[in-house]
Formats: C-alpha cells, structure tokens, sequence
C-alpha cells in the first residue's frame, strides 16, 4: 500500500471537518450523492483518492462557496500522489521530506524558524553538505552528494515566476562559525544570507543571543502556507530520524502565533542584516 502524503491527508480530514461543519453523517452523506460509505470513509482516511467531479458534488453538499478553498482542495486532490523530481531521489529521501518539497512546490509562503542552523532554502552547497553529513551519520558518502543536490534544488522555488515568500527568523546561535578549520565555510553561508535577503520575497531576521525567553525554546518549526483563505496551511516539525506535519487548524493557528511572537523579539531587518555582516567580517 502507497504511504498516503500529507496532501492526501489533509485533504481527507478537511472534507470530514467540512461534513461535520456542516451537520452531517456519513449516511446523510450516502444519501445525497450516491457515493458508499466505504468510500466516504477511505477518501476522509486518506486512503482512497477522490475525482474532481466527486469532489464538487461534496463541496456543494457541504456549502462551501469559497473560490479559492475549492481550488486548493482540488489541487491536494490532483496531486496527492504527485511525483515530481525529486522521486529520482526516492533510495536517499524519506517519505516525510518528500512530502515536504512537494508541498513547497504549491505553496505560497514558508514561515520558518532555527534555533541552531541556517535553514535549508537559505543553505550554501558547503554548509549543506558539513550539516548533512553531520546528522545523517550513517549515510555514505554518495547518499550525502545526493541530499545535498536534493537541498540546493529545492531553493528553486524562492526565483521561480511566481515564487514562495520565505519569513526566516533565525537565533543568533545559529550564525557563529561551528567548524574552526573551516572558517571560510561559514563566511560565504553569511554573505548567501545577505545576498538572498535582497529578493523581494525573503525576509531574514535575526532573534539575538541576549532575547529574553521566548516561545521559540521549545524548538524549531516551519509553517507551510498556501492561499489565505484555504485554511490548509501545515506545520513541519523535524527530527532525527523523522519529520511530524502538525495539520489540526487550531494547532496550526497556535505555530502561526508563535511565528508572531518570534518575528516581534527578533531584531528589524536593517539590524539584522547589520549583525549578519559584523558576524561575517569578524571571520579570518
């Protein structure tokens, strides 16, 4: 059986969120379109996929009218078992980070923060490769090559004709050099966040070492966003040796708070730019 992605999944609990919104079983469900229960069941489980056709008959059920909603619920429903380029990359990449690049290929914007490294669409190939081979320690040599191309494809998306808005608030703990024989190494990563901060859909700020305590404690966590009024926004939360996409609307809602307090503490932009230079100049 094919794991069902976060877009299959968040398209099946967003149809049983709208059937109960709107006061319905299951069996209200059979008896108005047709369809079985079986299938109601496995298309809100993300098991079974669902036709476009089918799909605005339960839109209409459920009274939503909303252009922009039903759009996107189309689009999980299209491309929930979507492959795209990085399948090639099937043998090195988990489940969960391949959802994760393809999400960011629909989305709008990414509100992201680190608290101990640069994040990935903001990476150069070398800091890329020290940090992936430093968690992925028991991968080869090749499979390291292979995340790192991974990695530096995915920032397509912040030059692409319409392209992802990227908000980065990184600690500045984060931006200090990590490896003293390679001082040069974390240099050019600094100078990369300048020069990508110029585009006019990135914004970096930094949240400096002497901010009082803050949400951001409790660990990094990345928003993926996708139109404003679709309400399908995720929350990605990595770890080791897994990735958990946090889904639920009122959870999702409690990352995007937590953004706000971050982004509020951080330092402007200006003066973030400013640290990141100072930072990089004191490198010899």
């Amino acid at each position: 059986m094919v794991e069902p992605t976060v877009r299959t999944r968040r398209l099946g609990s967003e149809l049983r969120r709208l059937r109960e919104a709107a006061g319905l079983k299951t069996d209200d469900v059979v008896a108005r379109t047709g369809m079985t229960q079986s299938k109601i069941s496995r298309v809100e489980s993300a098991r079974l996929g669902i036709r476009p056709d089918a799909l605005d008959t339960l839109l209409d059920l459920y009274g939503v009218t909303d252009a922009e909603k039903r759009a996107a619920l189309h689009v999980f429903a299209r491309d929930g078992r979507k492959r795209g380029w990085w399948q090639t990359y099937r043998d090195v990449i988990s489940p969960a980070y391949a959802d994760l690049i393809s999400l960011e290929a629909d989305a709008t914007d990414m509100r992201a923060y680190e608290s101990t490294l640069i994040p990935g669409l903001l990476q150069t190939a070398e800091y890329a490769r020290a940090t992936i081979s430093a968690i992925n320690v028991t991968s080869t040599d090749g499979e390291v090559d292979a995340l790192v191309e991974v990695r530096l494809a995915r920032q397509s998306v912040l030059t692409r004709p319409q392209p992802l808005a990227l908000w980065a608030v990184i600690h500045e703990a984060a931006l200090h050099p990590k490896v003293k024989n390679a001082p040069q190494m974390m240099k050019a990563q600094l100078q990369k966040l300048l020069d990508i901060s110029r585009l006019p859909t990135v914004s970096i700020q930094v949240l400096p070492l002497d901010a009082p305590p803050h949400v951001g404690l409790s660990g990094s966590f990345t928003v993926v966003g996708f139109p404003e009024a679709t309400d399908l926004d995720v929350v990605l939360l990595e770890h080791l040796t897994s990735a958990l996409y946090v889904e639920e609307p009122e959870e999702v809602s409690r990352y995007g708070t937590a953004f706000e307090h971050l982004r509020a503490a951080a330092l402007p932009f200006d003066e973030s730019a400013d640290l990141i230079e100072q930072l990089k100049d004191k490198i010899r």
